[in-house]
């Protein structure tokens, strides 16, 4: 900074050690500015990829049930050819939605937070086949969800 510019006492031109003035604007973000919107996109990402590897472990259920250990008694028993085609198809709609949410298609938002829901459980329901796995994509699954809604509630203040 020049020592010759003049300066007023509480502008950020300042000299160092004057306090900024109290009636200075904060700096604030709007919602649906930068982290929010932000979230979205690395949602819909999450979304595709998740989808895609759904898709992958519904097909390694589906071809050869070696892949996962059998579970004794489970209460959610189902065959793991069952559970081979839920994850091909919600797969693929989790896939689908989320290339819609990069495409910021108005119905994709809707959609992957009801799609990011059903993962959640069914991921939930998979646990005892693949535990570690399946904890790692209800985290995913939350944010996406958090994320997206976010990003609905942001939209509806822009539009308001």
């Amino acid at each position: 900074m020049s020592h010759d510019a003049p300066h007023k006492p509480g502008t950020p031109q300042s000299e160092i050690g004057e306090p900024w003035s109290a009636d200075r604007p904060a700096a604030r973000r709007e919602p649906g500015d930068g982290w929010v919107s932000g979230g979205a996109v690395f949602a819909g990402v999450l979304m595709l990829c998740n989808g895609i590897l759904a898709i992958l472990q519904g097909i390694a259920a589906i071809a050869d049930d070696d892949v996962y250990g059998r579970v004794g008694s489970y209460v959610y028993e189902l065959d793991l050819t069952g559970w081979g085609w839920i994850h091909v198809v919600l797969g693929a709609l989790v896939a689908a939605t989320g290339y819609g949410v990069l495409k910021a298609a108005a119905w994709a938002r809707f959609a992957g937070i009801l799609l990011a829901s059903l993962s959640l459980i069914a991921q939930f329901l998979f646990l005892p086949y693949a535990p570690v796995w399946s904890v790692i994509m209800m985290a995913i699954d939350v944010f996406v969800i958090w994320a997206l809604a976010s990003e609905q509630e942001a939209s509806g203040r822009r539009m308001a």
